[in-house]
């Protein structure tokens, strides 16, 4: 599997020095950043992931010393490599003592300065990978991420357990935040898979030309802005897990050459000629039903069957309810460890009305509900007024002529619109402002709701991210 771009940064108080270490590592394919200071650096690693840091040993204000001691702190698995003069050899055989991975001496010789950077970048990532491999290999033997002890859940636990080793495809299906992709990990991480990749596709937020070079790859020339020949996903997921988020809204054209892949193994990059050899599984999921869709003639019937051969039922959260408590347990923990706060809890009132609730939006919704109470708590016990109106009072609002601010001039369409906006706007809150989810549930299509949310000028808050990319536990 080929290494991901390796991310450097420079942190020297020269900026010809910066700039021009910058152009060699660009040169060379990698991805430099740079700072002016040690503080600044150190503000660019608390926030960003990087591989190396070429770090100059005089800069003004905290030395090259201490920031590579705070470096340390931070993250004790990134490798520093120290700029010296040759005039400061002993400081810079001081710093590898103290944990440097190398030094470099100005004025540096180009190769032995990309020698020494990718080397660094590929002990980085030898370490990252590791970490990765046994922290799969331990959640293997348990459920760490899937929170339940109600009947409905422990069934669906005991078929992914019986599934786990097979080859055989597997569907998921069940409503928006049920915990489809959770699920699916689940079935990666206790198979014989788990030291390989899981690569996750959401189907429904690509046009279909991107989406099938996504997944295949291409040629370079292949359309108009190929400008370089690329892998596809399915390559990536070689020998280990593909899964397909939302599969039902994928095109006619697009199934089929899904079909090919599962049935014999192969594909071919968009604008080949030849055939590539796979050998990956693949995993479902939908919160539709495709049996319909297929009577509808919008989803190939031999597709449907192939994907069917294991069918995962997740049930809604609220045919589960009894394992609300433990969520929401597991929910404020997560999120009082993210936010810096001491434990907190939820006062039996907030519970009982967190019992009641239908929940709609489920585990996902839950999940929302818990971190916005966290978030906006100044006490250890959270009570009820921390909810989410649409939590506290859950029965349907609908729209009576005192709901809105009437003159002899207001027409019944702008009723129906101030109407139809409010009921836009609950539903993004329940589903933390995720467009995708929201059309679901609505059952209409995506572009369909962008429209009225542009018509209504709904403003879009930044929606939670969730998790996208590939794992990999190579």
């Amino acid at each position: 599997m080929s290494k991901r771009k390796g991310v450097v940064l420079i942190i020297d108080d020269e900026e010809e020095i910066r700039e021009s270490i910058e152009i060699l590592l660009t040169s060379e394919g990698l991805n430099p950043d740079t700072a002016a200071s040690g503080e600044e650096g150190l503000k660019k690693i608390e926030d960003k992931f990087y591989d190396v840091v070429l770090l100059d040993l005089m800069l003004p204000g905290k030395s090259g010393m201490e920031v590579q001691n705070d470096i340390k702190r931070i993250d004790p698995t990134l490798p520093v490599v120290i700029i010296t003069a040759i005039g400061a050899l002993d400081t810079a055989v001081s710093a590898i003592k103290q944990g440097s991975y190398d030094y470099i001496t100005k004025p540096w010789n180009n190769e032995k300065l990309l020698v020494t950077v990718n080397n660094a970048i590929k002990q980085r990532q030898l370490m990252s990978e590791n970490f990765q491999l046994r922290r799969a290999l331990k959640e293997r033997f348990g459920y760490s991420n899937i929170v339940g002890k109600s009947e409905k859940i422990l069934k669906v636990l005991d078929l992914v357990t019986q599934v786990a080793a097979s080859r055989s495809t597997v569907l998921i299906q069940g409503e928006s935040g049920t915990g489809k992709e959770l699920i699916a990990k689940a079935i990666h991480l206790k198979s014989q898979r788990a030291d390989k990749s899981f690569v996750p596709v959401n189907s429904g937020s690509m046009p279909v030309d991107l989406l099938e070079s996504t997944l295949f790859g291409h040629l370079r020339g292949a359309f108009t802005s190929a400008i370089a020949s690329k892998k596809g996903l399915f390559e990536v997921a070689d020998q280990g897990t593909i899964f397909f988020d939302e599969i039902g809204t994928i095109s006619m054209e697009t199934q089929a050459k899904l079909l090919r892949v599962i049935q014999e193994k192969e594909f071919m990059r968009l604008g080949a000629t030849e055939t590539i050899k796979v050998d990956a599984r693949i995993i479902a999921a939908t919160n539709a039903d495709l049996k319909k869709l297929v009577d509808e003639g919008r989803f190939r019937e031999d597709l449907y069957y192939r994907l069917n051969v294991i069918n995962v039922q997740l049930p809604p959260l609220r045919e589960r309810k009894e394992d609300i408590p433990a969520l929401v347990e597991f929910f404020t923990k997560k999120y009082c460890e993210e936010n810096g706060k001491p434990p907190y809890r939820f006062s039996s009132e907030a519970l009982k009305v967190l019992m009641d609730y239908h929940w709609p939006g489920n585990v996902r919704e839950l999940e929302n509900a818990v971190e916005r109470a966290v978030v906006l708590s100044q006490d250890e016990i959270m009570g009820r007024d921390l909810l989410p109106e649409t939590v506290t009072s859950p029965s349907p609002r609908f729209a009576t002529l005192s709901s809105f601010p009437l003159t002899k001039d207001t027409s019944l369409f702008e009723i129906i619109d101030a109407f139809e906006r409010r009921v836009i706007i609950e539903m993004l809150e329940q589903t933390g402002w995720s467009q995708t989810d929201a059309a679901d549930n609505f059952k209409i299509p995506l572009s369909t709701l962008n429209q009225k949310i542009k018509r209504h000028g709904i403003e879009i808050k930044k929606k939670r991210e969730r998790p996208t990319g590939v794992v990999t536990t190579k």
